[in-house]
């Protein structure tokens, strides 16, 4: 039913673009054209909404798209780092990249959906990324954390799990304490984190979530796909299935 003016708007939108270069006897009716725009705008307001998303969906495929790129282009750092933290199945047919920060609500809530994911997906393989944007605790936090992962990385999980559920904001103390209760020396953590490679670590993640768009946590990678936010248990494994599906078939 609205084809005919739709198809009216678009002649004359073409004539508002016509070459200046047209002859006085061709040159179209400008006044005119812009009263037959107006008047369908204002009859049918609900096109402006529909240009908006049809602007978003283009800008969102876009972004998809070039985000999916880099991810290949980056796919060493991004899931074979060896500065990172890798649980589950190192040899899975999937690689979760979860990017955290320690004084994060919604991260220390998503740690049960990684927890189950463990558990019941033996196929998994999932990679933490210390990405600290919550102030000064986080980051001295996140670098106890890389030093625990590079002391004793079989020891890290039981950190993690200690530091992400301890009350109150996560600072170097009280990762020094979930450090030592999981069994790793105060001595051995000095010595650690004064190695360069601990701000090399963050750093790496740094550049990896700007390059990606990055800048809340949890943010994930799964498969070539970009999922931000705390999306919860089911939708976790639904994106999971479908990069299961595109990389083995396994429908």
């Amino acid at each position: 039913m609205r084809l005919a003016p739709l198809l009216a708007t678009g002649a004359a939108l073409a004539l508002l673009a016509a070459p200046v270069t047209a002859s006085a006897a061709e040159a179209p009716d400008r006044a005119a054209v812009e009263k037959i725009v107006r008047e369908y705008i204002i009859a049918n307001p609900e096109i402006i909404a529909e240009a908006l998303q049809a602007l978003e969906k283009k800008q969102a495929e876009a972004q998809a798209a070039d985000q999916k790129a880099l991810i290949k282009r980056s796919s060493n750092v991004l899931f074979d780092s060896t500065r990172q933290v890798v649980l589950g199945n190192p040899k899975g047919d999937v690689t979760v990249v979860e990017f955290f920060d320690y004084n994060c609500g919604y991260c220390k809530r998503a740690l049960g959906d990684m927890l189950t994911l463990l558990d019941r997906d033996k196929n998994l393989r999932i990679v933490l990324k210390e990405f600290p944007v919550l102030g000064q605790g986080s980051t001295d936090a996140a670098k106890v954390a890389v030093a625990v992962n590079r002391i004793a990385p079989e020891k890290y999980l039981d950190f993690h799990k200690r530091l992400l559920s301890m009350r109150g904001q996560a600072d170097k103390a009280k990762a020094i304490e979930a450090a030592t209760a999981a069994g790793i020396g105060a001595a051995q953590l000095d010595k650690a984190m004064a190695d360069t490679e601990v701000d090399a670590t963050i750093e790496e993640v740094y550049g990896l979530a700007g390059a990606l768009g990055l800048s809340g946590t949890p943010s994930y990678v799964i498969g070539e796909e970009v999922v931000p936010g705390a999306i919860g248990l089911s939708k976790l494994q639904a994106r999971i299935a479908d990069a299961r599906c595109t990389t083995t078939r396994k429908c």
